[in-house]
């Protein structure tokens, strides 16, 4: 049995787990969505309710029926012939996305994740209700765009952060920028002009901090690290300030852990990597989930392994 790895053909993280999978004899077809259908092609027919079928490459084949496992880590779009018209290149890439993706999603194996639960947990006003509903203390939060409606929450709660509701980097003149977790100034409440064009995320900043932490969740394993913040900008998000942030392994309160259970379990996610933040009372607060967050930079800080771990669920599959 084999396990389908989906995911661009550069990520180191899945070339650790892809090695990890080698060493214990654990057939791997790795593969990217790009690959269709230029690289690769799929017949697939229905037989019985199930899909039954191929995926070919140039120098490998790999049965659906023969699959214990698929990792859905970041795979890219299809990549069609060029010579399309614009029509043809859309009609095409739904069909492609539709067709190819319809059918390996209703593969009835484990799914790390699936794409429809990745899907359904991106939206963070719905990670933020069902964290709540799950019993983590989450900070007060704003959905808006509307100016005077900012500056009413942000006098009733006093220092407050924006946050991007979706991508977490934009690309202006062909260069990505990361957006980084923003702390309002009076200037920047004084002058909302934009504000009404979109959508806005909110929230009280939680000043008192003892710590961050990133809780790798994978199956029924917590893997947590604290995150120190060694200079102002990475108090306020670690991302913006890395060199100065110092990482180390902390235990989990047993009401957290069960917290997350709940919450991979309400969204039928096998693998999530959480945010808190820790403040001086010790009161862990939710900040947001990433289902196929980054780990790799917190197992070469603290030894976690969440390499192994990983492994470990995809050798074992549906059970």
């Amino acid at each position: 049995m084999t396990v389908l790895v989906l995911s661009e053909d550069c990520d180191p993280t899945v070339d650790a787990v892809v090695d990890e999978l080698g060493r214990r004899d654990v057939p791997v077809f790795r593969c990217d969505t790009a690959w269709f259908p230029l690289r690769m092609s799929l017949d697939a027919e229905l037989f019985d309710g199930r899909w039954s079928g191929w995926l070919h490459t140039e120098h490998r084949d790999v049965a659906l029926p023969g699959l214990r496992s698929v990792w859905y880590r970041r795979p890219t779009a299809f990549v069609l012939p060029e010579d399309l018209s614009g029509p043809e290149h859309r009609h095409a890439m739904w069909e492609a996305k539709f067709g190819v993706g319809g059918v390996l999603a209703d593969l009835p194996v484990l799914w790390v994740n699936h794409p429809s639960r990745e899907a359904d947990s991106s939206y963070k006003p719905v990670q933020l209700a069902t964290a709540s509903r799950c019993g983590f203390t989450v900070p007060s939060t704003l959905v808006t765009n509307r100016p005077e409606v900012v500056r009413r929450f942000a006098a009733k709660h006093g220092r407050v952060v924006v946050k991007s509701l979706g991508y977490s980097s934009v690309f202006e003149d062909s260069v990505g920028k990361a957006l980084y977790t923003h702390v309002l100034s009076a200037d920047d409440l004084a002058d909302l002009a934009g504000v009404q064009t979109t959508a806005h995320l909110l929230q009280r900043f939680v000043a008192d901090k003892a710590f961050e932490a990133r809780v790798t969740v994978v199956g029924g394993c917590v893997l947590a690290a604290a995150v120190h913040a060694g200079s102002d900008a990475s108090h306020v998000d670690w991302r913006s300030d890395f060199a100065a942030v110092t990482l180390t392994v902390v235990d989990v309160p047993d009401s957290v852990a069960a917290g997350m259970h709940q919450f991979m379990r309400a969204f039928g996610l096998w693998f999530g990597a959480f945010d808190f933040v820790v403040d001086t009372a010790d009161v862990w607060w939710f900040l947001e989930i990433n289902s196929a967050g980054q780990y790799g930079f917190v197992e070469d800080a603290t030894g976690l392994p969440i390499t192994a771990a990983v492994a470990d669920l995809l050798e074992k599959g549906q059970q």
